[in-house]
């Protein structure tokens, strides 16, 4: 499969936010170097870049527009750096920083013919990556501008691609990483790469190699700056003669002049990256020694109590062993461990399904994730790889149905843990490894059942031994080994560390290749990233160097399925961007303390997580939840009868009110917005002083103010007002003419202020009143089509947050959402259970509607009441659109005008609708008061 690259509005903001800086220079043109300038001998010369010929004062005006647009704070001076200008472009992880700045490349040349270019990047791990990205988005940019980059990774013995940077036209790229950099671009320096660059080289026509570079007259393209300091680099930075320098980073270090800001926060709230899950673990010191006790989930069933799956040690004919058992309320593992007197007093007293705990009739309880104490390191690690299988299982059933591949990523300290070999080279698999295929073979053996589908199906084609693979470093001898990691990092130095992992980006996210869960060694951090890696696990014996930041940001992309497609909010909406898009990460510590140290570290970097990014995983989820015995209530079943039936609906409106009230409308509240423009004051100072050498200095702190344009902007574009609205509110051309001819002559004249504007609130308000008008006349009628049972238990993973375990309802649960509402639902449902006069009620599921002119409307809950207990029988009720939640749209409002009807009428009039915050406002408005 290939990756299907998108043109996303926030990536094309950026790319503009450095191209616009530059508004004013010359397009493009070439520029040969000849002999007589730089190389005596030089005889075909160098293509350079066009020089920027933008005096400052134009650059600085051109800086703080594109500042001024993206909200961002103003510079005072164009920012110090190598080259005319230092640009900042921040962008969170995981959102394309990489993709930005090769398209932003293509934008710099075909605006302004530039096209040498320098990207430096801190490590090989994060130049393979690079390199890598070139290649993918190559036939992606060949369709948007016509033409492809030639890149290639510098190699101070391989002087004939730098021949061929230098010497050949169309857009050139030589990647460079910081150690290559330091050790091979230092002036002076002794070692035999710095001397190849600065001296003259026979096999490069007796010409310094450094020389070449600068005649080139190079953009810079910094990606991670901040890991970059130091004088000595910048030094050596400023070597290249750069024409101006561009900087890629999630977390600036040194500040310069920003033009494009996507924060992490921002890239969270606007869908761009996972959601995080922290699976944490925690050792409780139980009093007592040698008491071993994980509780590894609690499950949930409409037709039994909640059970706990524990596991424990119990003495047998062989000794002791550990066994994992599926325990419930009163059951004694003193007695199930055969007299382990360490579980004297352990009879279970409460299973709380919300809270994810288990308590004991000694006062003892066990969270979700909670490992008691006397375990060892090991046993704490098979616990992580079992949860990281688990975790990996729950998720891939649901997006195998979607067509995307799941895969973790466990992260090892030593090779030997996962491979070892013997003394004549033999390949064996090491401790991780063996641990792997027995809780992987043991969960498989769980998760299997009879049904003949295609996941099912899927998870039978695939061995334990086939399912996992090693990335590592490679010695002479072929072997896998830890790599090299230089000095002062965590990073390893090694290509052959990344080659498998980066060739095999594309394949790992084919159902056909069976590798889905990927070891690797925890120097691997940085540099690559597959968006379908769902699940993080770090096994390690001691502390790490690699910070956790590092280890998320591997996750952090949006996924894509079989067709290279990216599950967003294009693909999926905005609401199921974040139910697909999970990071989990299985935490060496219980959640609340990774989640306090993730954060801390995010923070130190000047970034601020939303506090919803990260939830804890060990909160309990339930499967399934099937209709209980009040579905097949009487009254419940009347109910259903009634709302099981399908209806569409027909209307007449009088085409003549319509354009009435359009144009009442329209004149009494339409506005446009007016063109603006900034314009900047500043004159020199009175008297200069000889030691203000910058340019800025000889000037006065700048007035600004803001100009309204009273007369109409002239424009080249022609307009079709009738058309489009009438193709926009769905009417003839000459209804749409009747009203635009209506509208009073001043109110028409803002159309000329700003047509788009106009128009299209033009269209919205026609909409509105054709809506209105629609339901006023509005008939329904059933189409012989009902609603199946199975509606209600479509969705089987649902998560266990917001969550009710009710009495009257048609199912064990009822799930509320977030905000203010879920209170006010949980809430409802719980008066609900509690009402003398309800018999039984649904939350009603989103794919049960009634269709209305302004669109399909989803009823929330349906309430059947006692009989002889008053008048209507049945309640329709609303609760959304109160007290914290966001206002109604008009379009809303006409919706539940619709409702009303249709329930009113389809019903006879046993069916009353209501919309309230409260069951005692519902029940007043549904007329029940008598019910008392």
């Amino acid at each position: 499969m290939k990756f299907n690259f998108k043109i996303q509005d926030y990536q094309t903001d950026a790319v503009n936010g450095v191209a616009e800086v530059f508004l004013g220079q010359p397009g493009p043109a070439s520029d040969r170097v000849g002999p007589d300038r730089f190389f005596e001998d030089f005889a075909d010369g160098v293509l350079k870049n066009q020089e920027l010929v933008l005096p400052d004062p134009v650059l600085l005006d051109n800086i703080r527009r594109v500042q001024a647009k993206g909200g961002l704070p103003l510079s005072g001076k164009p920012a110090e750096g190598p080259g005319r200008c230092s640009l900042d472009v921040e962008m969170e992880t995981g959102t394309g920083k990489t993709y930005v700045y090769i398209k932003t490349m293509y934008e710099l040349n075909r605006r302004y013919g530039w096209s040498k270019f320098i990207v430096v990047v801190p490590s090989v791990a994060i130049r393979e990556g690079v390199k890598k990205s070139f290649e993918m988005t190559q036939a992606h940019f060949m369709e948007q501008y016509g033409k492809r980059i030639r890149c290639f990774a510098y190699d101070s013995g391989c002087l004939n691609r730098l021949d061929a940077f230098a010497r050949q036209a169309g857009i050139q790229v030589m990647i460079i990483n910081m150690q290559a950099f330091n050790t091979t671009m230092k002036e002076g320096g002794r070692s035999k790469a710095a001397r190849i660059v600065y001296e003259e080289r026979d096999e490069f026509g007796s010409r310094r190699p450094i020389d070449v570079i600068r005649a080139c007259r190079p953009i810079l393209i910094l990606d991670e700056p901040q890991k970059m300091g130091g004088e000595a680099t910048k030094k050596a930075l400023l070597g290249f003669d750069p024409l101006f320098c561009l900087n890629y980073s999630a977390t600036h270090k040194e500040r310069h002049d920003p033009v494009y800001v996507l924060s992490a926060a921002e890239a969270y709230n606007r869908k761009l990256v996972k959601r995080i899950e922290v699976k944490g673990f925690q050792i409780r010191n139980f009093a007592g020694a040698g008491r071993y006790l994980y509780l590894e989930r609690i499950r949930i069933s409409p037709k039994h109590p909640p059970k706990a799956r524990l596991e424990f040690e119990a003495a047998g004919p062989e000794g002791i062993r550990r066994k994992m058992r599926i325990l419930g309320v009163g059951d004694d593992l003193y007695a199930l461990s055969n007299g382990n007197e360490a579980y004297r007093g352990y009879r279970i007293a409460t299973i709380e399904p919300a809270a994810g705990r288990v308590c004991f009739t000694n006062g003892a309880c066990l969270q979700k994730g909670d490992v008691s104490d006397g375990v060892t390191e090991e046993e704490l690690q098979r616990i992580r790889i079992r949860e990281t299988i688990l975790s990996h299982m729950e998720k891939e059933e649901k997006l195998f149905e979607l067509g995307v591949k799941t895969l973790s990523l466990f992260f090892i300290d030593e090779v030997a843990g996962y491979r070892e070999y013997g003394k004549n080279g033999e390949v064996r698999t090491g401790k991780y490894g063996r641990i792997f295929e027995e809780e992987y073979r043991r969960a498989v053996e769980e998760y299997l059942t009879e049904e003949d589908v295609p996941y099912q199906k899927y998870l039978r084609s695939i061995s334990a031994e086939a399912t996992h693979k090693g990335y590592f470093s490679v010695d002479k001898k072929g072997r896998a080994v830890n790599g090299g990691i230089r000095k002062g990092g965590d990073v390893s130095e090694d290509v052959s560390a990344y080659d498998l992992i980066l060739k095999d980006k594309e394949r790992l996210l084919s159902f056909e290749e069976p590798t889905r869960f990927l070891f690797s060694h925890s120097a691997l951090r940085e540099g690559w990233d597959n968006p379908n890696v769902f699940q993080i696990c770090t096994l390690k014996h001691g502390n790490s160097a690699v910070t956790k930041r590092q280890e998320v940001g591997r996750g952090l992309r949006l996924c894509v399925n079989q067709d290279g497609v990216r599950m967003d909010a294009q693909t999926l909406g905005a609401d199921r961007v974040h139910e697909v898009n999970r990071l989990t990460v299985i935490a060496g510590e219980s959640y609340r303390t990774f989640a306090a140290e993730l954060q801390k570290q995010i923070q130190d970097a000047g970034v601020r997580l939303p506090d919803h990014m990260i939830q804890d995983g060990n909160q309990t989820a339930v499967f399934y939840n099937e209709r209980n015995g009040n579905f097949q209530t009487p009254e419940f079943c009347s109910l259903w009868r009634l709302l099981r039936r399908k209806y569409v609906y027909t209307a007449n409106f009088d085409s003549e009110e319509l354009i009435r009230r359009s144009v009442e409308q329209i004149d009494r509240d339409m506005s446009v917005a007016r063109r603006q423009y900034l314009v900047a004051r500043s004159e020199q100072r009175a008297r200069l002083e000889e030691s203000e050498e910058e340019a800025a200095g000889f000037f006065a702190e700048e007035e600004t103010r803001i100009v309204t344009l009273t007369a109409p902007v002239s424009s080249s574009v022609s307009y079709d007002p009738i058309g489009k609205i009438a193709k926009g509110a769905m009417l003839t051309r000459k209804t749409a003419a009747a009203i635009l001819q209506g509208i009073a002559p001043e109110t028409f004249a803002m159309f000329r202020e700003n047509p788009e504007s106009f128009m299209g609130k033009a269209i919205r308000m026609i909409r509105e009143q054709k809506a209105l008008l629609t339901a006023e006349g509005i008939s329904y009628r059933q189409t012989g089509e009902f609603y199946e049972d199975s509606i209600f238990t479509e969705e089987k993973r649902l998560e266990f947050r917001r969550v009710l375990q009710a009495r009257k309802h048609i199912q064990d649960y009822v799930f509320a959402e977030g905000g203010a509402h879920g209170g006010r639902q949980l809430e409802l449902a719980r008066e609900l259970d509690g009402a003398a006069d309800v018999r039984a009620y649904a939350k009603l599921p989103k794919g049960f509607v009634i269709p209305t002119p302004a669109g399909d409307y989803s009823p929330e809950w349906a309430i059947a009441f006692c009989e002889g207990k008053g008048f209507p029988a049945y309640l329709i009720a609303e609760t959304r659109g109160f007290a914290g939640d966001a206002p109604l749209s008009f379009m809303e409002r006409v919706k539940r005008l619709c409702a009303e009807k249709f329930f009113r009428e389809s019903s006879g009039g046993t069916i009353a609708y209501a919309a309230a915050d409260s069951y005692r406002e519902l029940r007043r408005k549904a007329g029940r008061e008598e019910a008392d």
